[in-house]
């Protein structure tokens, strides 16, 4: 989705925001940094752009109003991609901005990162982005060097992990009237509560109605519906409720669209959970405000990312796991009234 193989760094500015709930403050850099040689740059690059290569969700900038100018962040962004004279003095406005929504007393406080890169692309489009990016999580390394014949060990404290970026933002010149395309990274520390603060509050977002975004909600939605909808209207064995995602899963796997009644046929069969399926999936829409349609083309990432959630495992107790990805009707359910106890008989050719 993201590739940086042509991408330079092009400007940097630096400050630090606390966590006013806590009674900290924040501090602003004078001026941008200076870099003054290739090595940090490279370092930089590859701690700021590298956690977004396999980033597939595609964001807009939204306000509540409606109002897309009210966006802070919109507003800001589009400044410094107006006038890059201006970039700095944005830089400030948006720590300002970061401050004022770190409010939840579980945030941490920690260095901003506000840069301007040249030539990144987006869905094979290189193009100019502002990267907004903040560090929370500070490690201890040791470092050893010879000396007087033998080995020295140090150490160094508060110093930051390239390859373990907490959060950050790629702002893309592009689309500016629809909220540019974005594109996001967010390592949540601090509970649920304090979750929302980046993505909800300080850039307010909207993820892009996509293929992607639509393959990954109706497969999420669907998997939802078998595991916690159904037991409400049909009895249902945990082995059927396997039956029905590999189902689903194999058919986003080998079709290229999905068409919601021909998906609900071939896959869900019962005209009653069919309908009961697609009350679910309205109501989704509705409280999401996420419409999906009912016939899309089938994201491939999409159907690998649910894959690795989709579960088709039946837990026995604690003594047995059975992965069920084939034929249901090889295996049986039943009760042996001798050791009061639950059973499944298995058939098999062979022994793998």
């Amino acid at each position: 989705m993201v590739t940086f193989f042509e991408a330079s760094l092009d400007t940097i500015s630096v400050h630090h925001v606390g966590n006013q709930s806590q009674e900290e403050m924040y501090a602003l850099s004078s001026q941008p940094l200076e870099l003054k040689d290739d090595i940090i740059p490279n370092l930089l690059m590859q701690y700021f752009l590298k956690p977004f290569e396999k980033t597939n969700e595609v964001y807009h900038l939204i306000h509540s109003s409606g109002n897309l100018g009210l966006n802070e962040i919109h507003h800001f962004v589009t400044e410094a991609f107006d006038d890059k004279e201006k970039f700095h003095e944005t830089s400030e406005q948006i720590a300002k901005h970061l401050y004022k929504t770190t409010t939840h007393p579980n945030i941490k406080g920690g260095e901003l990162y506000v840069v301007y890169f040249n030539q990144v692309q987006i869905e094979g489009n290189p193009l100019d982005a502002i990267g907004i990016f903040k560090s929370e999580n500070k490690e201890t390394y040791l470092k050893v060097y010879p000396d007087k014949g033998g080995f020295q060990v140090d150490y160094e404290q508060d110093a930051i992990n390239i390859n373990k970026l907490d959060k950050g933002v790629l702002i893309f010149n592009i689309e500016k009237e629809n909220g540019y395309k974005v594109v996001v990274v967010d390592k949540t520390n601090g509970g649920q509560d304090a979750a929302v603060y980046w993505k909800d509050d300080f850039l307010q977002l909207r993820i892009r109605n996509d293929s992607f975004n639509q393959t990954n909600n109706t497969l999420g939605i669907y998997k939802n519906f078998v595991t916690e909808k159904l037991d409400e209207q049909f009895e249902m064995s945990k082995a059927d409720k396997i039956d029905l995602l590999n189902r689903s899963m194999k058919y986003f796997k080998e079709k290229d669209e999905f068409n919601m009644d021909e998906f609900s046929n071939e896959v869900i069969g019962n005209p009653e959970a069919i309908e009961s399926f697609k009350s679910f999936k309205n109501q989704y829409e509705q409280e999401f405000d996420s419409p999906i349609a009912d016939n899309f083309v089938i994201s491939d990432n999409a159907v690998k990312k649910q894959a690795r959630v989709y579960k088709s495992v039946l837990k026995l107790d604690k003594n047995f796991h059975i992965y069920i990805h084939g034929d249901k009707e090889l295996i049986e359910k039943g009760f042996d009234d001798g050791r009061s106890m639950n059973y499944y008989k298995v058939y098999f050719k062979e022994e793998a």
